[in-house]
């Protein structure tokens, strides 16, 4: 009985190491595949939620898959943090042992969000224009100075904030001016506009706000194959 219970234990044991084993496999197989398709300056962080892992390879299919890819530019815009969560990951076990380089793997649905920093929103701003944030939401605020006529006027303003093709769009909603120059239609000096696009994992956009580090972006894709 005690060599029964001492094997059952040992049984356990390797099948824990091996779970830990192949999940390293899998992440690392994904993370290579990310990295190559969407030319990643460094492979993603990735990470698959459940245990045991071994169920989820024996039946090929990984409900939720986490991708970390930290920083990157897109179409000459800087992102501050890209992060992904890929739901039903079809990656059939023995194709990524025996066929690596052959194997399709895909992803139902893709949920993502990137950060532009207020570094990226300030670079892209009307020039003498600073922008900040107000707190998480819809709050973003520019103040500075725009030039009428050879002439330097002080002006803040509260931006909307809106979804365009191709990209995101600030708008004035509010522009207050010092100096007491007047200045017809003020807000076609402030408006100024981001191109977002070629999202990793071709990502629609579908939700934009502010957060502390500057712009959050959200977007969703289905159907998405991850091999180069």
């Amino acid at each position: 009985m005690r060599k029964l219970v001492a094997f059952l234990i040992l049984l356990l044991v390797l099948l824990a190491v091996l779970d830990r084993v192949a999940v390293s496999g899998v992440q690392r197989e994904i993370a290579t595949r990310a990295t190559a398709k969407y030319d990643l300056a460094t492979p993603p962080e990735v990470t698959i939620v459940g245990i045991p892992f071994l169920t989820q390879a024996v039946a090929g299919r990984y409900d939720e898959v986490k991708v970390a890819a930290g920083a990157m530019s897109l179409a000459g815009v800087r992102l501050s943090s890209v992060d992904f969560t890929l739901h039903g990951v079809t990656a059939p076990l023995d194709d990524l042992v025996l066929r690596a380089d052959q194997v399709d793997i895909r992803a139902e649905r893709v949920a993502g969000t990137v950060v532009l920093s207020l570094d990226t929103l300030n670079q892209r701003a009307p020039r003498g224009i600073k922008v900040e944030v107000d707190g998480d939401g819809d709050g973003l605020n520019v103040n500075g100075e725009i030039t009428v006529l050879g002439q330097k006027v002080p002006a803040k303003a509260k931006m909307k904030i809106e979804l365009v093709e191709g990209g995101v769009k600030f708008v004035p909603e509010q522009v207050t001016l010092g100096g007491g120059i007047p200045v017809p239609r003020p807000e076609r000096f402030i408006s100024y506009q981001i191109p977002i696009k070629n999202l990793p994992f071709n990502l629609k956009v579908t939700d934009v706000k502010t957060v502390p580090e500057g712009l959050q972006i959200s977007g969703e894709a289905s159907d998405v194959p991850l091999r180069s």
